[in-house]
């Protein structure tokens, strides 16, 4: 097929048709009485943390859930399953690491096989720290954050999107950070993976706007969950291989390295739980792009407001990417 200019502005005509149904993003509320019945969910990273969280909270809603987590079988996959039964919960455990693009596949047919149909949310939560100097991160470690924190939810994205847009429904929910939009020293590539993320997704949100499919990014502030064990795993093993080359200008941080508990964090993590809930909840159409989850300092609010601005005004008047933009940033 060839694309001419007649072609384009037919396209952008239905684009904008569709954007003018959608209602300007608003903030989602939780409520404790919501029902989800009906919905089906894919979750990853369902080990602990907000995955799991997630996992219970959204299957006592009523909604059909996929929590999903790497190396089964675990004593963690066990305690769902049994929790599953306990309260007659629609939750099924499937194995799925998201660096292996042959069990995301197989995982996400089999979501959808017992699920009867396409998905109607994927969650992408999996992720993982390694904390260093950008210097000490060989690629060893380079390789793997990305791998999880990158080329994990755009692994799972392609693997729910066909079904998606044949239903002309759906949504993907980010699990990114505070860390996706502001820096911090000495946090390795974490936010390096997270920023890539954050790129990513609004740019997934721009162009599933035809096929009716959301897509929102969560930016959790610091929260005390599992992930500070498997951090510190990565990180303690980075220091012993790492070269004294260098390493030796980074002695003060490189002796802390493997040593973060999460200390100072109080923030309860089923915050995020109850903020994937109200999001899937809200209307199609009206979820926000970005949403800050913290009870305290959200730096990047305004970094995100700045942003959503210049889009808008670099392409808003455009007649193919004008619609896309309005429809995501409402403006």
């Amino acid at each position: 097929m060839t694309l001419d200019r007649r072609t384009l502005l037919a396209g952008a005509a239905a684009t904008a048709a569709l954007a003018t149904q959608r209602a300007q993003a608003t903030e989602p509320v939780y409520s404790p009485d919501v029902s989800l019945k009906g919905t089906s969910v894919l979750i990853t990273g369902c080990s602990s943390g907000f995955g799991r969280l997630t996992a219970e909270l959204l299957a006592r809603r009523g909604a059909r859930v996929f929590a999903t987590m790497r190396n089964l079988p675990r004593p963690e996959a066990d305690e769902l399953i049994a929790l599953a039964k306990a309260e007659d919960l629609k939750l099924h455990i499937i194995g799925i690491d998201v660096t292996e693009l042959d069990q995301v596949n197989a995982g996400v047919k089999e979501a959808e096989r017992i699920n009867g149909g396409p998905l109607d949310v994927l969650v992408n939560n999996a992720g993982i720290g390694i904390t260093s100097p950008v210097e000490v991160q060989d690629m060893t470690a380079t390789r793997l954050i990305f791998d999880t924190n990158v080329f994990g939810p755009h692994r799972m994205a392609r693997a729910v999107l066909p079904g998606m847009r044949k239903a002309q429904r759906g949504l993907i929910i980010q699990i990114s950070s505070q860390l996706g939009r502001v820096i911090t020293p000495w946090s390795g590539h974490y936010s390096a993976t997270k920023f890539a993320l954050e790129a990513m997704s609004e740019q997934l949100a721009y162009e599933l706007v035809p096929h009716g499919i959301d897509v929102s990014i969560i930016e959790p502030g610091g929260y005390p969950t599992k992930v500070w064990v498997n951090r510190n795993a990565y990180s303690l093993a980075l220091k012993a291989r790492s070269m004294a080359v260098h390493s030796a200008g980074y002695p003060d941080q490189v002796a802390r390295m493997g040593q973060e508990d999460g200390s100072g964090r109080s923030n309860d993590p089923a915050d995020v739980a109850r903020a994937i809930t109200a999001l899937i909840a809200q209307p199609p159409g009206t979820r926000p792009l970005r949403l800050p989850v913290s009870p305290g300092n959200k730096p990047q609010v305004p970094i995100n407001e700045v942003t959503a601005r210049v889009q808008s005004e670099w392409l808003g008047g455009s007649p193919v990417m004008g619609p896309l933009m309005r429809a995501v940033h409402g403006r």
